[in-house]
């Protein structure tokens, strides 16, 4: 079980955990092309997540910057950036603004909102479908957090399409069973209260997301 006290600290929190484990699966890539594409693809998400710096000169290496300090400076990818080390880093990188967040779909989460976003961006290949189960599978995740009941493949990947306007093909898509992603009755039930809290805030006074 997945309890919070036991998760790993983030490197950089405003990214959340979803970009986190982009970065620790490209960790795990053998294929050295394969691992360079989704690199570049993690560089395109977080490049999203922070506009408020897009018209730094140095905004691109900003981001190879922020790639290599989420992956431990382990990560074995072609940057066109000096490789940095542990070592040239003596404080915290830039603080990234928090991005946006809607109502509609929130509980999925504003990074896979970016994803869905980037992927739709991308062209149709073998990168681009393993992007797209990635989300499904993060969406599944996020759901089952705020939620007690289980959920089917059907709603999580009716609900994908509506948020890629039906440009994804998720036909074929099989996500694990929801107790294989053994969401932790604690994590769940803080999400869960932390919901209601929240529900019964709206209805005493309107709050504007």
């Amino acid at each position: 079980m997945e309890y919070n006290t036991e998760r790993t600290t983030l490197k950089i929190p405003e990214y959340g955990r979803n970009v986190q484990r982009m970065v620790d699966y490209c960790l795990t890539i053998e294929d050295a092309e394969h691992r360079n594409k989704v690199a570049q693809s993690i560089i395109d998400v977080i490049g999203n997540l922070n506009p408020a710096i897009r018209d730094a000169p140095d905004y691109s290496h900003k981001l190879w910057d922020h790639l290599f300090i989420m992956s431990d400076f382990k990560l074995d990818v072609d940057s066109p950036y000096p490789i940095p080390t542990a070592e040239s880093f003596v404080g915290l990188p830039d603080e990234v603004p928090y991005p946006q967040k809607s109502r509609k779909f929130r509980h999925y989460g504003g990074v896979v909102k970016t994803m869905v976003k980037h992927a739709i961006e991308m062209e149709d290949g073998e990168e681009k479908e393993a992007l797209i189960y990635g989300i499904a599978y993060a969406m599944k995740r996020n759901y089952l957090k705020f939620n007690k009941d289980t959920v089917s493949d059907s709603t999580i990947l009716t609900d994908l399409d509506e948020m890629s306007e039906g440009k994804f093909k998720t036909e074929g898509i099989d996500l694990p069973h929801s107790k294989s992603f053994n969401i932790a009755p604690a994590e769940r039930n803080t999400t869960a209260v932390r919901k209601k809290g929240n529900n019964n805030n709206s209805k005493k006074k309107k709050r504007r997301y």
